[in-house]
């Protein structure tokens, strides 16, 4: 998830280029030497407990009957502030944080309040054939995320925010590549061709609704709770991530053009594309990952002593079939 530095930048509307106070970090496919590896030696959080992304491993999940369905303010309608597209290099990323009144806040399913407002949304994707998304369930992967980044409405800054645990909230949304486009993508797909360097931004022509990129409503009701970090530097373990069970599809056209996103590159070469911007999961470690009600859990795998009782069982019975 985009960087914690740069979410402050963005909230005082700085420019992209030079905002990055955590030093210098890439991804591997933009150069193993400031890749993942090494974030921890330009933030020690990196290198921390509770990070993220994780797999979510379906038969460790714990079903809670707290994690009730979210209330959405300002999802519904387009909302008449502009927005903003930005390529900043390691993503790209559609800022809403603009709104005067009428902000996008998530409240219920189990949230602290008062709730969550709205920044950003920005993405994660692959190379071609190979897919991006940075959470998977059960280890099947969808072929980019979507992350929604909100900040707990009781601060007042980002900076404020990043001291605590329930700073942050984070929607993350699996998209599943398909032949046919995905209409609701249509006008931040048109808007990547403007995109032609990091550090670019533009107005997007025409504003939509949010829900529109979300799961359905029954998807909504579907989903899985852990307490983590940003998935980039400085990587501040201060985000209540949700990530929905049901995915969103995307068109195989669509996702080609996230992955032709120009990245940031030597002085003086032409920028190659930007693929492969997804952090390797992280260790679980003694967290807990809850599931809504309605989502799916698997049955854990019987243990030895349980499999020896069963089988112990079984020769019992086949011998008092069998008879003396």
């Amino acid at each position: 998830m985009w960087a914690l530095g740069f979410l402050f930048c963005s909230l005082t509307m700085q420019p992209v280029a030079g905002t990055d106070p955590k030093g210098t970090w890439c991804y591997d496919s933009q150069d193993p030497k400031c890749g993942p590896t090494h974030w921890k030696d330009l933030a020690p959080a990196c290198g921390g407990p509770a990070q993220s992304p994780i797999n979510i491993d379906l038969s460790l999940v714990q079903r809670d009957y707290t994690l009730e369905h979210f209330i959405f303010q300002g999802y519904d309608s387009a909302p008449l502030d502009p927005w903003t597209l930005e390529n900043d290099g390691h993503t790209v990323l559609l800022r809403v944080n603009s709104c005067q009144q009428s902000c996008p806040v998530i409240q219920g399913a189990g949230l602290p309040s008062p709730g969550y407002r709205l920044l950003q949304l920005h993405f994660h994707w692959g190379s071609p054939g190979h897919k991006g998304s940075e959470h998977s369930l059960d280890e099947k992967r969808g072929s980019m995320e979507m992350h929604m980044v909100h900040m707990n409405t009781k601060y007042q800054s980002m900076r404020e925010a990043q001291g605590h645990r329930d700073g942050l909230a984070v929607l993350a949304v699996l998209l599943m590549e398909e032949d046919r486009d995905n209409t609701n993508f249509s006008a931040i797909v048109s808007g990547l061709k403007n995109l032609s360097s990091p550090g670019v931004s533009v107005n997007l022509t025409s504003t939509f609704p949010l829900a529109s990129l979300l799961p359905s409503a029954a998807g909504l009701l579907r989903y899985y709770r852990y307490s983590g970090s940003l998935t980039t530097p400085g990587c501040e373990p201060v985000v209540l991530w949700t990530v929905f069970e049901n995915t969103v599809p995307i068109g195989r056209a669509q996702v080609a053009q996230f992955q032709a996103t120009p990245q940031i590159g030597p002085p003086g070469l032409h920028p190659r594309p930007l693929m492969d911007n997804f952090r390797p999961q992280q260790p679980l470690g003694g967290r807990r990952i809850s599931a809504s009600p309605g989502a799916s859990i698997r049955s854990s795998v019987p243990t030895l002593p349980c499999l020896h009782l069963v089988l112990l069982g079984l020769g019992v019975s086949l011998r008092l079939w069998q008879g003396p």
